[in-house]
């Protein structure tokens, strides 16, 4: 206890989106002020892409886009709405080098999503790979350094090699939903087949928007021999 109020002292704990001082902050270090900002995924929700619905009553089903086009995977969730502090903690993350937020966030997926995680029963951990290009520029792949505490804290295995992105593709960010399919048509490929055999796979990336590269990547692992995948993000892009 007195180690911990020292270091309090010469190392203040700070908000990591506004610097506030946080008294007790605990391991994921938000002030009150900016975690009413974060907006967790809750039921109703299509029980396959994990859309929210605008009702705050209801019982999940299925969205319209999921009936007409099925997705691969078994099943997606994401923790938060991407919007507010989750938005731009994860912005500073992936595109301002702020490599630290990783495990605050992972943190904050982990205790969100326990429960699907629960139930997906899956047997391996794969984050979505970088092209080894972006890789070298940017130094870091953000899916690994999450993927890397939800294993730990969900007890499952990780594998950061057996998925591979073997063909650049240009950032999605920028680019409409038709375009984000084609972008990452063949992209990916998996290296280590054996291990992918019968497996239940939970995916990892930071954001989904569209799902095309979940969705590609889902592709390649069942061709491989997977059981079921299941995605898990921190946030989900809504349309407004």
């Amino acid at each position: 206890m007195l180690f911990r109020s020292l270091l309090d002292i010469l190392f203040p704990p700070l908000c990591h989106r506004c610097r506030m001082y946080i008294p007790n902050a605990g391991d994921v270090h938000l002030c009150t002020d900016c975690l009413r900002s974060v907006v967790p995924i809750d039921s109703p929700l299509c029980p396959q892409c994990g859309i929210p619905f605008v009702t705050e009553e209801g019982i999940d089903h299925p969205c319209g886009a999921c009936i007409s086009h099925p997705p691969a995977y078994a099943a997606a969730r994401s923790a938060f709405v991407f919007e507010g502090s989750i938005q731009e903690l994860i912005h500073r993350f992936k595109y301002g080098h702020k490599t630290h937020l990783y495990r605050p966030l992972a943190l904050m997926v982990a205790r969100q999503l326990r429960g699907f995680a629960t139930l997906a029963a899956a047997d391996l951990i794969i984050p979505v790979p970088l092209h080894k290009k972006r890789l070298r520029w940017r130094s870091y792949n953000q899916a690994v350094l999450l993927a890397g505490v939800l294993a730990k804290e969900w007890a499952i295995p990780l594998s950061r090699t057996a998925l591979q992105r073997t063909r650049w593709t240009e950032p999605q960010i920028n680019l409409a939903a038709d375009q984000r399919r084609q972008n990452v048509q063949g992209a990916f490929s998996v290296s280590q087949p054996k291990t992918i055999a019968g497996r239940r796979i939970i995916v990892v990336d930071d954001v989904l928007t569209t799902g095309s590269t979940v969705e590609e990547c889902t592709k390649v692992l069942k061709k491989a021999g997977a059981a079921e995948v299941f995605i898990v993000t921190v946030a989900r892009a809504l349309q407004r």
